[in-house]
């Protein structure tokens, strides 16, 4: 193997947290990446990495190197993606990160055209909801939906992050529609772990609200189904319920109320002076998908 295919070998592992995980990543087996990692340490003459069965931790001489290898890696990459940028077809791996029911709704349907058109292409698609490093862990492109913040990464709007309080018809009928923000202490709630209150902006400016907490979960979809069926309030992204009010199945409710404070979907990649063709490929079949008008506000 050559030096550089051992140096993004060697920064999977890091970024991985593990031989076994870098190796189900680049398709080897754990003998192979242990072998590799060993020859590789050994013609450095040095230990890279504290190695256990369950951990794995970078030496001095491996923090050094990892650091180096990740900038070898990233010129080699702006090498290969300024000359990419002329080849007609994209090609190689695109890995891309998206939050899980975002990316199961609006990112993985993308990929049969996507990949039908450029056959040379090759996706790894990973849902997570947790804030992934693009850079440390070896991602070309992410999906976000939060306030940007991260100033180290180019972004392209995609889409407001538009939110609704709503509830199903049947919830609404039995407990009444809220008028105003008082009305929702009256109501259940349907929140997301570690809730305890919604603010909302209104005429009378920002309010924070502590309805009765029906239900919470760590995961947005239980608390849409928990609402379709009627056990109380929810505040979603339009994104996730739109089809459902669309269909009538919710009901928005204080329609004329702030909920969203400036959330944005967004595509991310880091800040290089060329941007691979498989990249600005996939930035632009989001764009093509989700501007001027996302599908869920009924593009």
């Amino acid at each position: 193997m050559d030096q550089a295919s051992d140096m993004a070998l060697f920064v999977r592992i890091v970024a991985a947290g593990g031989l076994s995980a870098a190796g189900r990543q680049m398709g080897y087996s754990p003998a192979v990446v242990s072998a590799r990692l060993a020859k590789l340490e050994e013609r450095l003459g040095v230990r890279l990495l504290h190695r256990t069965t369950r951990h794995i931790s970078l030496t001095p001489e491996g923090a050094e190197f990892h650091d180096r290898a990740q900038q070898i890696l990233a010129e080699i990459e702006a090498a290969e993606a300024a000359v990419s940028q002329r080849v007609a077809d994209p090609r190689g791996v695109l890995r891309v990160t998206a939050p899980a029911g975002f990316g199961r709704m609006h990112v993985a349907p993308l990929l049969t055209g996507f990949l039908h058109r450029h056959p040379l292409l090759r996706v790894e698609l990973v849902l997570t909801d947790r804030v992934v490093d693009l850079v440390e862990e070896g991602f070309d492109i992410g999906v976000r939906v939060a306030r940007l913040e991260d100033g180290a990464l180019i972004a392209r709007r995609l889409a407001a992050n538009a939110r609704v309080l709503c509830a199903a018809p049947a919830y609404l009928e039995h407990r009444g529609v809220p008028r105003s923000t008082a009305d929702l202490s009256h109501h259940d709630a349907l929140m997301l772990e570690g809730q305890r209150s919604w603010s909302i902006q209104g005429r009378q400016g920002m309010v924070t609200v502590r309805p009765q907490v029906r239900l919470q979960s760590n995961d947005g979809a239980v608390l849409r189904d928990a609402a379709l069926s009627g056990l109380g309030l929810v505040l979603r992204s339009v994104w996730e319920v739109g089809e459902d009010l669309t269909a009538g199945r919710l009901m928005p409710v204080l329609s004329d109320h702030d909920v969203t404070f400036g959330s944005g979907i967004y595509a991310v990649y880091p800040s290089r002076q060329h941007l691979a063709a498989k990249v600005r490929a996939f930035v632009d079949a989001l764009v093509d998908r989700f501007t001027p008008v996302p599908p869920w506000e009924g593009g």
